[in-house]
């Protein structure tokens, strides 16, 4: 069964820096994907940051680009989501998915096709 658990949300003012982990159980790493998406209320999903389970290239979103970095430690089956700089409009729920479409953006937009995910960490950036 593919469970995914994110952890290490938390309130932080501007400027500051969070990591997010993602623990995955029931595949490994090599199988798919995985893609940070976040929610905001009242807001759409949105794509963050993907890892590619082939070659471990990174892609991210031009609003996060230079601040945020994902990796991914496979002998633990973890993903990370480093976040530095963190501005207030970064303020939401945040998940790891896997990613069937292996890493899929369009028109500067991380599209995705996310099939499992987690319960989310809740990030907040507020002075």
């Amino acid at each position: 069964q593919v469970q995914l658990v994110e952890s290490g949300g938390g309130s932080v003012q501007p400027g500051g820096s969070l990591r997010l982990s993602c623990e995955v159980t029931g595949f490994t790493l090599e199988d798919a994907a995985i893609g940070w998406f976040r929610q905001a209320p009242g807001k759409e999903r949105e794509g963050v940051s993907c890892i590619s389970n082939s070659d471990g290239s990174t892609y991210y979103v031009d609003s996060v680009k230079g601040r945020f970095t994902i990796s991914r430690n496979n002998a633990k089956n973890m993903v990370y989501l480093q976040m530095n700089s963190l501005k207030p409009e970064d303020t939401a729920v945040y998940f790891c998915a896997t990613d069937l479409s292996s890493c899929y953006f369009s028109g500067g937009y991380y599209v995705g096709y996310f099939d499992s995910w987690g319960q989310g960490t809740q990030v907040t950036v507020s002075s």
